[in-house]
């Protein structure tokens, strides 16, 4: 008698997570393109953060890559200007403003590889800098004055770690960053030869690119594909 009421209660509270986690989780998607910014410290389970955690950033991770995607068509159509193209070739340090160069940086980020790093960087959205000053990838910045000074900063060090007015410039800049660093060739060349191969670009491959993001590098990258695969985020990469 007591186990069937025990079981019966834990049947009531699993349901009751399953319901408040889709009500949540509708919420966050409609909404994670406004003002709305979830509470992640508030938030005690750690099913139902995760969850919260996706849906606020996904919208604004396909918004960018389909931005991305429209940007190669015209390339590929052959439908911008001099003008423009050296304008893209400056942006994303390009030496000439050709196609296949062009086409090489200017691409997308699979939303797993995106959503791992921001958990990983931000602690699921509950770091002081994510919090206060939407920078969910650990970003720094070198000019002084451009962001916060952080709190165990070595005496002779000069960086901040940088702060965005909302999650999109930060998903902008992280985006570009990863698209036009040196750090991140390997990243690309991966990229580029999925492309080629006509195979898709997932969150697991591109990982490996990411020796540079981190020290020590390889254990960074075996973090961010344990990530994805213990969380599955690739199923977020097939919609693209």
């Amino acid at each position: 008698m007591v186990n069937n009421y025990r079981n019966t209660l834990k049947n009531l509270k699993t349901l009751f997570l399953l319901f408040a986690l889709f009500t949540i989780s509708s919420l966050v998607s409609s909404a994670s393109l406004s003002s709305f910014k979830p509470s992640f410290d508030s938030i005690e389970s750690t099913v139902v953060r995760k969850e919260v955690f996706f849906n606020y950033l996904l919208p604004v991770i396909h918004k960018k890559n389909a931005e991305i995607v429209a940007l190669r068509n015209a390339i590929s159509n052959n439908e911008l200007n001099d003008n423009q193209l050296n304008d893209l070739a400056k942006k994303y340090r390009v030496e000439t403003p050709s196609k296949e160069q062009l086409l090489k940086v200017i691409d997308i980020l699979p939303p797993s590889l995106v959503l791992a790093q921001a958990a990983n960087e931000s602690d699921w959205g509950r770091s002081r800098f994510a919090k206060d000053f939407n920078n969910y990838f650990g970003i720094w910045c070198f000019t002084k004055g451009c962001g916060v000074i952080p709190k165990d900063r070595d005496e002779d060090a000069t960086h901040e770690v940088a702060s965005f007015n909302s999650l999109e410039d930060c998903i902008d800049y992280y985006v570009l960053n990863i698209n036009r660093s040196y750090a991140y060739e390997d990243l690309r060349l991966m990229r580029k030869n999925q492309r080629e191969s006509l195979q898709p670009i997932t969150g697991t491959l591109l990982a490996q690119g990411l020796g540079n993001y981190a020290f020590p590098g390889d254990e960074y990258i075996e973090s961010i594909q344990t990530l994805i695969n213990f969380n599955q985020l690739e199923r977020h990469d097939y919609l693209n």
